[in-house]
């Protein structure tokens, strides 16, 4: 499972240094789908990674509105302290987590049970899904997106 991390921090790490060659006001510009912009979308990704990692761990989770996130910095030192406690986490993983219960319950009060290894692909395929989005609005703007290719990267 750490491969697709891996795979997921360096594609990460290249929409930051693919953003640094837009404008901030691009880069914040409402847009339809996602998470509503380029860098809420990534911001997003890296919070949701902080609340799954967090809440398998038994840590508090970190509560910011993705409303006041306001430059790449930000986010990029968020995914980086993100990333090094994932790492962390996913170092000490033993086979027996594939199969650890997570139960979380709703704010609604249902109750949902997961295996740690199913909330780590959510995570992942969470990620993917949201850098397509990223490819879409680049396009969009007419720039070259990130290649997503995992064979060929």
């Amino acid at each position: 499972m750490i491969e697709l991390f891996s795979y997921n921090w360096e594609v990460r790490r290249d929409w930051f240094d693919w953003c640094r060659e837009i404008e901030n006001e691009e880069l914040l510009k409402e847009r339809k789908g996602g998470m509503g912009s380029i860098l809420k979308n990534l911001y997003h990704v890296v919070d949701c990674e902080q609340i799954w990692m967090n809440q398998l761990q038994g840590k508090p989770v970190l509560m910011k509105d993705v409303h006041t996130v306001s430059t790449l910095d930000e986010v990029i030192c968020f995914s980086e302290n993100t990333r090094q406690q994932t790492e962390q986490f996913l170092s000490l993983w033993i086979p027996a987590y594939d199969k650890k219960e997570f139960n979380m319950k709703t704010r609604s009060g249902r109750t949902y049970s997961f295996t740690y290894k199913k909330v780590l692909q959510h995570v992942v395929a969470h990620e993917i899904h949201h850098i397509g989005q990223l490819s879409v609005w680049a396009r969009e703007i007419g720039k070259k997106p990130v290649s997503s290719d995992y064979i060929f990267r």
